[in-house]
């Protein structure tokens, strides 16, 4: 029983037969209409007009239903149980495509640095005029140490973080790129081509490399990439160029 429209032709002070004959159908009709069944739109219409109504308050269901929600943007793209298992090529697609600018945020990137197709990737989209910005850990700092003997290894983060600084010192004269080291609490790192980012999450007491990453691309502002981009500027503000 639709008691919303019974109600409404009551107010109105008209029977389904008034009805049937304004709308030229048959009173069986209007009768299954206040019965529950619902009219075609046009009589649905002409129905609202003659009780002084909108359709959505006879009808609300069909309001509801008519509401069209934009599906969400779909910003997490991939994800991979470890760093590791992130395939090879997924990395050197990652940056070859970017256009504008390339960010990387980690404590050591060793595994990126000691990739020589890698290094020559970044070091061309410098030179093709992307901006190239890399944020490492500084080796002397409390930040390092406490990472290191979370992991269990020791003074081993701070030499591994020398050694991709050797490696890495290659691109310093490269026009475009710039590496500065920061002595920050690291929640994850970061590889950035525009708005595809590569996220690992750091846990505790396991290595990066051991670590998930997901693949996200920012959509829109205040997304989750935005979220990972504002991390990354708080973090460059405040490094150090490397000397």
């Amino acid at each position: 029983m639709n008691d919303l429209l019974r109600r409404a032709l009551a107010d109105a002070r008209l029977t389904e037969a008034d009805v049937a004959a304004r709308l030229r159908v048959d009173p069986k009709t209007v009768q299954r209409w206040v019965a529950g069944r619902v009219p075609y739109p046009r009589h649905r219409a002409r129905v609202a007009s003659l009780v002084g109504r909108d359709e959505a308050d006879l009808w609300p269901h069909l309001a509801m239903t008519n509401v069209r929600v934009e599906p969400p943007a779909i910003d997490v793209l991939a994800t991979y149980p470890h760093r590791w298992a992130v395939p090879r090529p997924v990395w050197h697609q990652l940056f070859r495509a970017a256009r504008d600018e390339i960010g990387v945020l980690a404590y050591a990137g060793l595994f990126l640095a000691e990739d020589m197709g890698i290094m020559r990737v970044l070091a061309q989209r410098a030179r093709d005029g992307v901006a190239v910005r890399i944020l490492l850990g500084d080796p002397d700092s409390a930040c390092v140490a406490e990472r290191g003997s979370d992991e269990g290894v020791g003074e081993s983060m701070a030499a591994k973080i020398r050694n991709a600084l050797v490696h890495y010192r290659a691109l310093r004269d490269v026009a475009g790129v710039e590496i500065r080291l920061h002595d920050t609490v690291l929640y994850n790192s970061v590889y950035r081509a525009d708005d595809d980012l590569l996220i690992n999450p750091h846990a505790y007491g396991i290595a990066a490399a051991h670590a998930p990453v997901l693949h996200v691309r920012r959509t829109e502002d205040g997304d989750m990439a935005s979220t990972y981009l504002e991390s990354f500027e708080r973090v460059w503000s405040g490094a150090s160029p490397m000397t």
